[in-house]
C-alpha cells in the first residue's frame, strides 16, 4: 500500500494566524480562503496527472511521483476545510470522496470563549448539511442530525489513541494491497499520526511541519516501511506555499 497524507488547503483560521499571530476571530469550523482553494486545485491537478508514454523507462518504485499517482481511494475529515479540499481533488481524479470522522483535527469542533480561553465542545454540521453542500460526499452510516461531533473537546490523551485506531483501520483496510490511499486531514493530527506509524513517543507528540497541501508518502511494504517525503509542494507556485 501506498500512503498519502495530505494537509488541506489554507482555511481563514489559518489566514488569520498569519495576518494577526492570534486566532481572535476564529471560527469553529472555518472554511478555505481564495489561496486554499487555489492550492486545492494546484494539488488536484498535480494527483491527477497522467503516467509517461510505456515507450519511456518507469521506474518500479516511483519513489517522486514522476510517473503519477495512481490514487484508488480517498478519505477526509468531516471539517469544511478538509471536504472542500476534498471534493476537488476527488472530482480531478473521478473518485468518490469518502468521511473518515477520525481524521479530524486535534481537539475536535471547538469555540474558543476570547475573554477567558475556555474551549468548548461544538456540535459541528449534521448530515443534512453535506447532503446540501456536499452531495457526493459518502458519509458514515451514522451521522445523524445533532452533528458529528456534538461532545467535549477532545483531551491531549485521546488523540494518540485515535491516532492509533486511524493507523490500525488503515492497515485493516489496504494494509495487505497494492491501493494508492490518500488521506485529506489536518496538520496537528499529523504530528500524532507520524508517532504511531514511527512509534514515537506522544505525550508531547513531535511536530512535523505540513504546509496546506502538503503530501506526505508512506510505502507499506511486507518487509520495511519507507518514507519517500514530508511536505512536498512541489505542486505549488511560491506565492502559493502557506
Amino acid at each position: 500500500m501506498q500512503f498519502y497524507f495530505i494537509r488541506h488547503g489554507q482555511s481563514q483560521n489559518n489566514a488569520r494566524w498569519v495576518e494577526n499571530l492570534s486566532y481572535q476571530g476564529r471560527t469553529e469550523d472555518p472554511e478555505l480562503t481564495k489561496t486554499g482553494y487555489e492550492q486545492a486545485r494546484h494539488l488536484a491537478r498535480y494527483l491527477s496527472q497522467d503516467p509517461p508514454p510505456r515507450s519511456l523507462p518507469v521506474p518500479e518504485w516511483n519513489p517522486q511521483n514522476v510517473c503519477g499517482f495512481e490514487i484508488t481511494h480517498l478519505y477526509c475529515s468531516l471539517m469544511i476545510r478538509a471536504v472542500a479540499t476534498g471534493t476537488i481533488v476527488a472530482k480531478a481524479l473521478g473518485l468518490p470522496l469518502t468521511a473518515w470522522l477520525d481524521l479530524h483535527e486535534t481537539g475536535g469542533i471547538i469555540a474558543i470563549d476570547e475573554e477567558t480561553e475556555e474551549r468548548v465542545g461544538r456540535p459541528g454540521n449534521n448530515r443534512a448539511f453535506f447532503e446540501t453542500h456536499y452531495p457526493d460526499l459518502i458519509l458514515p452510516e451514522d451521522l445523524g442530525e445533532e452533528g458529528w461531533w456534538n461532545r467535549p473537546v477532545e483531551e491531549y490523551e485521546q488523540r494518540p489513541v485515535r491516532a492509533r485506531r486511524v493507523l490500525d483501520e488503515l492497515l485493516d483496510r489496504h494494509g495487505d494491497s497494492d491501493d494508492s490511499v490518500a488521506v485529506i486531514s489536518h496538520g496537528a493530527f499529523f504530528g500524532y499520526l507520524m508517532s504511531a506509524i514511527l512509534d514515537l513517543p506522544s505525550m508531547p507528540p513531535p511536530w512535523f511541519g505540513l504546509s496546506n497541501t502538503g503530501i506526505a508518502r508512506f510505502d507499506f511494504q511486507e518487509e520495511r516501511l519507507m518514507i519517500s517525503y514530508v511536505n512536498n509542494t512541489f505542486h505549488l507556485p511560491r506565492a502559493l506555499v502557506t
